[in-house]
């Protein structure tokens, strides 16, 4: 059976029924919410039930079979209950008869406090500030200890294992197949050698001091931090989505949320570290691994689209995804970012 297939059951029925067995009760709405990787809905609670007076409506996440094992995802839900147990503003799975993973009708599922917000302004300095404060956080609980089930933001699961499969499953028009095959090998040997081919516990050419690793958020894109007023209590940045969380340098946390050009990249970086280091301190060579990082993203993102290609959802929100042009914008992206891996890294 597919996930697709499986998919297909979470009906609202389905979703109202899951909310039944573990004792809560659903009013009979649902709004789904966007999410590719997994199925997310909206549920108002029924007053007077469990768990209503607190939390009026709740998000239940079901998760893609297959993707993470269960470890994988509890180890997850424990990340996320220490960082809001640190006062870290993230939303955090609710712990339900002592658990915060269930299971229905063979699918796994966690249950979340509902929590609105805007994307933040990204332009001002000020909210830049602020979220590198906040990262900062993140990351100083992120290093008190390892996963111990999580995989790594690195070259191998980023850039060969992806690339592989891409090439393995035939996933590339032959007219193009060559051409990427090529490019991708390309940036994936300037990376060799680098901080993110190194053992996770080990070092880089004998040297006694490699590039610290920590728990990370790993997809710190915009869509994943939801902004509220700054003049109600507990306002501004609160981070959502802990599913790609992975251990890797804390610069992995920072760079999406940099703009296009170089220099507007580099004001971006400035202030997001003025405020990251106002918490923690953070280690300047990371920011060589930056264009590498954006470079193994290219790589594994197209593997992600092509391995989730049967879900409907897909080609309906991808319709160029697989095609000759595609496959021929990556090749100049890639290229590019060979470029990019060897130009000076930004300064800060």
């Amino acid at each position: 059976m597919t996930d697709t297939d499986t998919f297909a059951a979470v009906t609202p029925d389905f979703v109202q029924d899951a909310l039944a067995a573990i004792g809560l009760m659903g009013d009979g709405r649902l709004m789904p919410l966007n999410s590719y990787e997994n199925r997310v809905y909206l549920a108002p609670l029924e007053p007077g039930t469990p768990l209503a007076d607190t939390h009026p409506a709740v998000v239940l996440k079901f998760y893609r079979p297959r993707r993470w094992s269960t470890a994988q995802i509890e180890e997850e839900h424990a990340f996320a209950l220490e960082l809001a147990a640190g006062d870290v503003p993230v939303v955090a799975p609710l712990m339900i008869d002592g658990r915060t993973l269930h299971v229905h009708g063979g699918l796994r599922f966690s249950v979340s406090p509902r929590r609105g917000g805007r994307a933040p302004e990204l332009d001002d300095d000020e909210t830049l500030e602020w979220i590198g404060r906040f990262l900062a956080r993140l990351h100083t609980v992120g290093a008190r200890q390892r996963f111990a089930h999580r995989p790594a933001v690195d070259l191998a699961s980023y850039g060969v294992a992806p690339r592989q499969w891409l090439l393995a499953h035939g996933a590339l028009p032959l007219e193009v197949e060559r051409a990427w095959a090529d490019a991708s090998q390309d940036v994936i040997d300037l990376i060799a050698g680098s901080a993110l081919s190194e053992p996770a516990n080990g070092t880089m050419d004998g040297q006694s001091s490699a590039i610290a690793r920590v728990r990370l958020h790993a997809d710190c894109h915009l869509g994943n931090i939801l902004w509220t007023p700054t003049d109600r209590p507990g306002g501004g940045p609160h981070f959502v989505d802990l599913d790609d969380c992975r251990s890797g340098p804390a610069v992995q946390d920072l760079w999406m949320l940099l703009p296009g050009e170089r220099a507007e990249r580099q004001r971006a970086l400035v202030m997001l570290l003025d405020g990251y280091e106002q918490v923690r301190p953070f280690d300047r060579r990371e920011l060589a691994l930056i264009e590498p990082l954006r470079t193994l993203r290219l790589i594994h993102y197209s593997a992600w689209l092509a391995q989730r290609w049967s879900d409907p959802a897909f080609p309906l929100a991808f319709p160029d995804f697989g095609s000759v042009a595609y496959w021929r914008g990556q090749i100049d992206l890639l290229r590019a970012q060979a470029e990019a891996i060897e130009e000076p890294p930004l300064v800060a």
